[in-house]
């Protein structure tokens, strides 16, 4: 949780200073999209690599692998390299366009996480409010920096701030102990690599159609949309983006206690829905405290589903499938989401708030689809008050 805070606080700050940057480096909305569609590609393949060599490599060892590449990667930015440099750069999976990430790092967390939130989602209650309360911070700090260095967003040193989070990562890997490994190789979990559970594929393929419409709205989107659209000034989106992760912190915490009444999935749906039409009334917003307003309200609901749906991964998958799927669930997320900001910069040229208006409408498809889903294999019901494993040794619990 410590790990998830320090890097949640270098990506609030460096996602928002680089949708800014590519605004005032007056980077095209479609050269904008391509460079942060190979940042999300990136972070997918980094999923899938690890997915498949962690449990046999060591967890510790590829976590503090990742944090050298992430402290690299900041040190390069901060040398302004060509935007070719950047997009391939970004392709290591060490970047980011949202405040929380969900490529490498997230996948062995949240396999690591496993056997200390017994299906609840409580564990991932307070691990997502670690990050999302550290990216606040993270996001108040480009306000800092917007008011303290003028044109701030045209400073690639500030990129820098990744080299300490990356070094702080490597020395908390070092620390974590031996229970964090995955259990000797045996032919059940070589059996669990090659034949995958069709319910962790069924739920790869809706994640990635509400991934679809994330990425139409990243982070680094909206700070670049809200700079264009309304002119908003770096200090001023900086503000935003803290308050949206202190609502996002309160919605993580709040998701276990509704979860335990409602279950897993209809928490997911119920709150994810309505948050899906105040995305796309944003669009229509005539000035920026109006869209503000209406970010913080979406916010409100929309991050309720990222606990309860890394918990519902892990409780209906045995011990040895966990990883695997947590890097399929992830990667898949992160696998479509290139085209949307691909798409985004398309759309931008029929409407400017065209974007908003599609992933709100793909976003509120996937709810439906997975409500759907789950009534047809009864999820709705076995997910709820049922406790998974906390012994590696043991079955799904559900």
């Amino acid at each position: 949780m410590a790990s998830q805070g320090l890097r949640a606080f270098g990506y609030g700050f460096s996602a928002v200073i680089l949708g800014a940057t590519l605004s005032a480096r007056h980077v095209g909305a479609l050269r904008a999209g391509l460079l942060l569609a190979l940042v999300i590609a990136g972070s997918a393949i980094a999923s899938l690599v690890v997915g498949a060599v962690a449990d046999r490599l060591g967890r510790r060892r590829c976590y503090a692998l990742f944090y050298t590449a992430l402290a690299v990667a900041g040190v390069v930015v901060a040398l302004h390299p060509p935007l070719l440099v950047l997009g391939a750069l970004g392709l290591t999976g060490t970047l980011s366009t949202d405040t929380v990430d969900n490529g490498a790092a997230t996948t062995l967390e949240q396999v690591m996480l496993a056997r200390e939130d017994a299906g609840t989602a409580h564990a991932y209650g307070w691990y997502n409010a670690a990050g999302s309360l550290a990216g606040a911070f993270g996001a108040l700090a480009t306000a800092g920096a917007g008011r303290l260095l003028p044109h701030a967003a045209n400073r690639p040193f500030l990129f820098l701030i990744l080299v300490p989070v990356g070094v702080g990562g490597v020395l908390i890997a070092l620390r974590l102990s031996p229970g964090v490994e995955a259990a000797v190789d045996t032919p059940r979990r070589a059996h669990a690599r090659r034949h995958r559970s069709p319910v962790v594929r069924d739920l790869a393929t809706l994640f990635a159609l509400d991934a679809g419409g994330g990425g139409l709205v990243t982070t680094s989107f909206l700070s670049y949309y809200l700079a264009e659209r309304y002119h908003a000034s770096l200090s001023e989106v900086g503000v935003l983006f803290f308050a949206l992760s202190i609502v996002q912190t309160g919605a993580v915490l709040l998701a276990p206690v509704v979860a335990r009444r409602l279950g897993l999935v209809p928490t997911m749906v119920f709150t994810h829905l309505p948050s899906n039409a105040l995305l796309v009334l944003v669009a229509f917003a005539p000035h920026f405290p109006a869209a503000a307003a209406l970010l913080i309200a979406r916010t409100t609901l929309s991050q309720m589903d990222v606990p309860t749906r890394q918990a519902l991964v892990m409780t209906i998958t045995r011990p040895e499938e966990r990883s695997d799927a947590a890097a399929l669930t992830n990667a898949a997320r992160y696998a479509v989401r290139p085209v949307g900001p691909v798409i985004a910069g398309t759309l931008q040229g029929f409407s400017i708030g065209a974007p908003l208006v599609v992933a709100g409408v793909v976003k509120g498809a996937y709810d439906v689809a997975l409500w759907t889903w789950a009534r047809r294999t009864r999820l709705v019901t076995s997910a709820r008050h049922r406790p998974g494993p906390t012994d590696p040794s043991e079955g799904p619990g559900e």
